[in-house]
């Protein structure tokens, strides 16, 4: 396009249809303009309230202004050196607020990188590395990225590893516990049990990755028990455990780390999406011996740390307890989980709600029955609900199960209009 003619979204979907690929979907042909805390506005001025926070993205809000304070200071100063030939205090400044922070026995050392996958990817590398053993179990159902490691551990075929195989070996899966659908924790012990007689003894096996709520999986919570016995099966064959903390991590259940809420500590964290408000930023946290497994030169990435990103995630850091942000996300949770129960009332066809602190979800199932989860039905009301000004996401094993990751920093008022349109839109379909 040239000259002023104002684009619209249909003229700026034409175009995306014709420049990029099919492969990256995108769920909605509405294009963001200007955002601010849990609000959105699209090139035509349209207003939106935003449940999905970029896929867990926001915890913070969308332009937090201390986030963007540091981000602008940073610019003027350095935008790109590559920490591998010549470092920067943003670096090492994040790495010992992490440390601090993070639930490590013994003493924790941080690396970063740039995307959550590429933080799974360098954990298996350093499990492998630190245990000199293969063997990596992850679970069913669980996300863990689109790169081919990150692949071979996630837990789900369509649409994420169809036609891009084989994949990494010595990678294996068990069942994550859903109490709602059957699945219970003795099942996944069982399973984890089986797996070792059948297909890898646990010497050879380096590290068990798991998240503590499981994201695009459906917002299924490990239990404090269950973690516990993950722990103490790791404790006994040497095996490391991995907190897969991209979506749960900062603040989004009410602590730092999800992993948290169970008082075990793993060995492993990864981390990213809210680590740094919306710039590209990940990390690795781990025990310090198991991170100096490694040899020099083993570990890094050109962008992987970048000062601007890492200037975006001291702030982050900072405001989450300045700002009093792990209170204000139970406070958020407790609030969804209510009013999600007297919606609830109304409509059967919502199943289970759950929640850890501000991650909430709720299931939508025909009859009432958890046998009978509703993909249809959650497409309708991500749908309708768009056209009613709330971004909301579908997620889970069956595609029925609608999470909400709003802002923790949102109003409450925009919260509850938010639950508005969802029972407006519920009464509609």
């Amino acid at each position: 396009m040239t000259g002023n003619q104002k684009q619209t979204n249909q003229t700026l979907w034409e175009r995306r249809l014709a420049n990029v690929p099919r492969g990256v979907t995108t769920a909605y042909p509405v294009f963001a303009e200007k955002a601010k805390n849990a609000e959105i506005w699209d090139i035509e001025g349209k207003r939106f309230i935003d449940f999905g926070g970029g896929i867990g993205v926001q915890n913070t809000g969308h332009c937090h202004p201390k986030v963007l304070a540091a981000i602008h200071k940073q610019v003027d100063q350095v935008l790109h050196t590559a920490f591998q030939i010549m470092p920067y205090e943003p670096y090492i400044v994040l790495a010992e607020k992490l440390n601090a922070k993070a639930p490590i026995d013994g003493g924790a050392k941080t690396i970063l990188f740039s995307s959550g996958a590429e933080a799974l990817e360098n954990a298996v590398k350093i499990a492998r590395a630190a245990t000199g053993r293969p063997g990596i179990i992850s679970f069913l159902g669980g996300f863990h990225g689109r790169t081919m490691m990150a692949l071979a551990l996630t837990g789900k075929v369509v649409p994420y590893k169809k036609g891009f195989g084989p994949f990494a070996s010595d990678v294996y899966h068990i069942p994550f516990p859903m109490e709602y659908h059957g699945v219970t924790e003795d099942d996944s012990i069982k399973a984890l049990n089986n797996l070792f007689k059948a297909d890898i003894d646990p010497s050879r096996v380096a590290a068990i990755a798991i998240e503590p709520v499981q994201g695009e999986g459906g917002f299924y919570i490990a239990s404090p028990s269950f973690l516990k016995k993950l722990r103490t099966i790791c404790d006994e064959h040497g095996i490391l455990l991995i907190a897969d903390e991209v979506q749960s991590g900062f603040a989004r259940t009410g602590k730092l780390f999800a992993i948290e809420h169970s008082g075990i500590k793993p060995d492993l964290i990864t981390t990213a999406k809210s680590l740094a408000a919306g710039m590209p930023l990940s990390a690795v946290i781990g025990k310090t011996s198991i991170m100096d497994a490694v040899e020099p030169g083993g570990l890094g990435g050109t962008y992987a740390g970048n000062p601007v990103a890492c200037a975006a995630g001291i702030a982050v850091m900072d405001l989450i307890e300045e700002e009093g942000i792990l209170e204000k996300s139970v406070k958020l949770g407790e609030l969804l989980i209510a009013e999600l129960n007297e919606i609830k009332k109304s409509y059967p066809h919502i199943g289970e709600i759950r929640g850890l602190g501000g991650m909430v979800a709720f299931e939508l199932v025909k009859d009432g029955d958890a046998n009978k989860p509703s993909a249809d039905l959650a497409k309708k009301l991500t749908t309708k609900a768009l056209e009613h000004g709330l971004v909301l996401l579908s997620c889970g094993v069956y595609g029925n199960v609608i999470r909400i990751l709003v802002p923790i920093t949102a109003e409450e008022s925009i919260v509850k209009e938010g639950l508005s349109i969802i029972t407006k839109t519920l009464k509609e379909i």
